[in-house]
């Protein structure tokens, strides 16, 4: 095709995963009251399943330290709008994430006829693959980088004058960067599978430049964790994890590309 026809197929593709995300955050707008008292909320909660379980951590060694008995802070709407607007897009958000093997599927109808017919024939692994690593990633956002940050950033005072009463924007807002940024980061191995496939990165590159993305990654941890050392280990320590399953993913694909060169 053309580079317009291309352009005309990437436009329906984008119109129909868009179409996917308007219907799945029409049925999150309805679900008004279980997305934000049961789900966005619940990290407010002193009783969360996480602080639950960094508090019985910290009972095994001795401590109370990780024990949470108040989120010392209420929320507020300063604006006219500022409620129905944080509905809309917590619902176009929710919308993405419900959308999102939908919206795999598209992308690789769009790549698809550029690949092998043997390589078009992993069209099911790789929506499987990429869905569940991205909904991994918004559950580890959910569960890990959002209490963290909420427990942080809602607990930190600079004088006993100030009071805490945040902006309801502001929490979803913490809340979405954090569920949307976990849950792209998982997509990593994916990454590294068609940056391998393409000849832009190897195995041997990825070992070289280990210690480089260990910098990167402490960046990235401290860009969406607050700032104290322990929740940046917790949140590096999966991305680190990931980047060596990446690794081991380039070498496979890489060992494939070179086979396919000497048969070739």
């Amino acid at each position: 095709m053309s580079f317009l026809d291309h352009v005309e197929e990437l436009r329906w593709h984008l119109v129909r995963s868009s179409a996917a995300v308007f219907i799945f955050a029409i049925g999150a707008f309805v679900m008004k009251g279980f997305i934000f008292n049961t789900i966005l909320f619940a990290p407010k909660n002193p009783n969360f399943i996480t602080y639950r379980f960094f508090c019985k951590v910290s009972e095994f060694f001795g401590t109370d330290g990780l024990c949470i008995e108040e989120m010392p802070f209420t929320f507020q709407s300063l604006a006219m709008a500022e409620q129905f607007s944080v509905h809309i897009w917590t619902a176009v958000t929710a919308g993405f994430i419900l959308a999102f093997p939908y919206i795999i599927w598209e992308v690789w109808r769009f790549i698809s006829p550029g690949l092998y017919e043997q390589e078009r024939k992993g069209a099911r692994s790789f929506i499987t693959i990429s869905s569940f690593l991205f909904f991994i990633g918004v559950l580890f956002g959910y569960y890990v980088v959002t209490p963290l940050s909420v427990n942080f950033l809602g607990n930190y005072s600079i004088s006993d004058l100030v009071e805490r009463n945040i902006k309801i924007g502001s929490y979803i807002a913490l809340v979405r960067s954090s569920l949307l940024a976990s849950g792209l980061i998982f997509e990593l191995p994916i990454l590294i599978y068609f940056l391998t496939k393409m000849g832009l990165v190897s195995p041997s590159f990825l070992r070289k430049y280990r210690k480089h993305s260990l910098v990167l990654v402490l960046i990235l941890a401290a860009v969406i964790t607050p700032p104290d050392v322990i929740s940046q280990i917790i949140v590096a320590i999966p991305i680190l994890i990931l980047y060596e399953i990446s690794i081991f993913i380039s070498k496979i694909v890489h060992s494939k590309e070179q086979r396919k060169a000497k048969q070739a």
